[in-house]
């Protein structure tokens, strides 16, 4: 019997830079990146196409690092400097377990990866390699969700899968109220008027305004990633409503 088609055929994945971090206090986890190296190999193995886009706070954080008085301009290189590092540790871990995988990066750092074309990103994806899209948008005040959402849009993403430490987006913070309560589906312009922090405003308003769902889901819970892109109701789905 034929398997049912597959909901999506391109999906980009949402990265913190503080998933890396699993049990230790600052920089990158090993035993995580290969945890998910093997759900992204899973993944591509259905025939799902997959570009992947991870934040640089487990190292640096441009915000962060300009309310200590540092410029802002300079700080948010540094984190985009950031990104590129876990993104390079991302293309290690998933050559480990025999994925192809290419680092776009929106800075020029041509001794280490490639930079951002976005017609050679979808050859590369049609050709069933994983593309890690490093050093954010390339421009100062945008944030790595700001830029996975234009990746996903740009490289025509089925969906964009933002992948957290809780099972979907949740009223209030569920490890701090037991009662809190869990949305299955939620409207872009709800997440935006309610302040839910899905993600950040201008990725919610980019995805709204280009008809891309937002699928919110635990990266911790093992096989969750392979269940969302089989067509399983995992997390919380935001979309057009």
């Amino acid at each position: 019997m034929d398997s049912p088609p597959l909901p999506y055929r391109r999906i980009l994945l949402k990265l913190s830079g503080e998933a890396l971090l699993g049990g230790e206090d600052y920089g990158i986890d090993p035993a995580v990146l290969s945890r998910i190296a093997e759900e992204v190999k899973q993944v591509l193995a259905r025939g799902v196409q997959v570009g992947i886009v991870i934040g640089g706070g487990n190292i640096f954080r441009g915000a962060g690092l300009a309310r200590a008085g540092m410029d802002r301009v300079t700080g948010d290189h540094m984190g985009m400097l950031a990104t590129v590092i876990n993104s390079l540790a991302m293309q290690d871990a998933m050559e480990r377990v025999g994925i192809y995988a290419r680092v776009m990066s929106a800075l020029q750092i041509n001794e280490v990866c490639e930079d951002y074309i976005r017609r050679r990103a979808v050859r590369h994806l049609e050709k069933g390699r994983a593309v890690v899209f490093a050093a954010g948008t390339g421009n100062p005040f945008f944030t790595t969700d700001t830029a996975a959402a234009l990746r996903a849009i740009e490289i025509s993403a089925d969906v964009l899968i933002k992948a957290t430490k809780v099972d979907g987006v949740y009223d209030d913070d569920p490890a701090k109220n037991p009662a809190a309560k869990r949305y299955d589906l939620l409207s872009f312009d709800t997440v935006i008027s309610d302040k839910l922090n899905v993600m950040d405003t201008t990725a919610v308003v980019m995805c709204r305004d280009n008809g891309l769902p937002i699928r919110v889901f635990n990266l911790t819970e093992e096989g969750a990633l392979l269940r969302l892109v089989g067509g399983e109701d995992v997390g919380t789905l935001v979309s057009a409503g």
